[in-house]
């Protein structure tokens, strides 16, 4: 068939070095690639480039037919190339999200790359993580109901500390150190697409807030301001510790959550349910009355 013909070569580009991989999130062996961008890339993000139309065009290495001009687009560019001009400037506290992370994640890395080009080598505007500040309204669930209000968020990395306020006129709700502050996307647990979950410790017990954001762009930048204030936090803290070290501490996701059946210390109490999280990093084991 005249779709095969330059099947061969096409499959000889996808084993070349860099192209093994997704070039936006990792995933191995890609049957996708952008003819625009000239990268090999995943079925899942294949998807995202396709709301690009105007940066991306998407074509499947195995079912689509490929004309001789754009093999040899794609000869000459290649991951590795796109890599050098798109990526040339991420922030060493900037999530670079994997096969396995939520949409939003993936999407607004993309993005970011491809479309706002926020890491290019010629880009001269400052990142507005970078300073590890942010202020904004987020959409907090209730403690006590499951109803979600807007709430006032503050992120200063200087003070160290992130606060949030239930009116204007009062001082803040809480006031989170910096030290011990974690942020990880739960989107399925908090059943929002942008669910972030940011956990944190006060006097001795494990506080969660569970926040969503209508804009997949603000709910990310979020997430990079709270690993920026991170990041300044473990420089300082840990001056002579190398970064690469560094780098996996500044947020974490946990290894495994879900139910289990417990009981009490003396064996007595009957079984109940609750549900637990292994933080292997901090080796703690939690558990609460329920996910949420």
């Amino acid at each position: 068939m005249e779709r095969d013909r330059h099947k061969p070569r096409l499959l000889e580009l996808q084993s070349a070095a860099g192209n093994g991989r997704c070039a936006d999130c990792g995933q191995p062996d890609p049957e996708w690639a952008s003819y625009k961008l000239g990268i090999f890339i995943c079925l899942n993000c294949s998807g995202i480039h396709r709301n690009l139309p105007e940066i991306s065009k998407v074509k499947s290495l195995q079912l689509d037919f490929w004309e001789s001009n754009l093999i040899e687009f794609m000869k000459k560019h290649g991951n590795l190339c796109a890599k050098a001009k798109y990526e040339a400037k991420v922030p060493p506290y900037y999530y670079i999200p994997q096969s396995h992370d939520c949409l939003v994640l993936k999407e607004q890395w993309i993005r970011a790359k491809y479309e706002r080009e926020e890491f290019v080598a010629t880009q001269v505007c400052q990142d507005p993580c970078s300073a590890g500040s942010h202020e904004g309204f987020l959409w907090k669930r209730g403690r006590e109901s499951k109803y979600f209000q807007k709430r006032r968020f503050l992120l200063s990395a200087r003070e160290g500390v992130m606060k949030y306020y239930t009116k204007e006129a009062k001082g803040p709700k809480a006031t989170i150190s910096i030290e011990n502050l974690n942020a990880m996307f739960q989107t399925e647990k908090i059943q929002h697409a942008h669910g972030l979950q940011i956990t944190y410790n006060a006097d001795g017990q494990t506080r969660n807030l569970f926040v969503y954001h209508e804009s997949g762009k603000e709910i990310v930048d979020w997430f990079n301001a709270i690993r920026a204030a991170r990041y300044h936090y473990l420089k300082t803290t840990f001056p002579t510790v190398p970064e690469s070290e560094l780098i996996p501490r500044i947020t974490r996701n946990y290894v495994k959550e879900g139910y289990m059946q417990k009981t009490g210390p003396k064996q007595k109490e009957a079984f109940k349910l609750r549900w637990f999280c292994l933080d292997s990093q901090e080796r703690n084991l939690t558990y609460f009355k329920n996910p949420l």
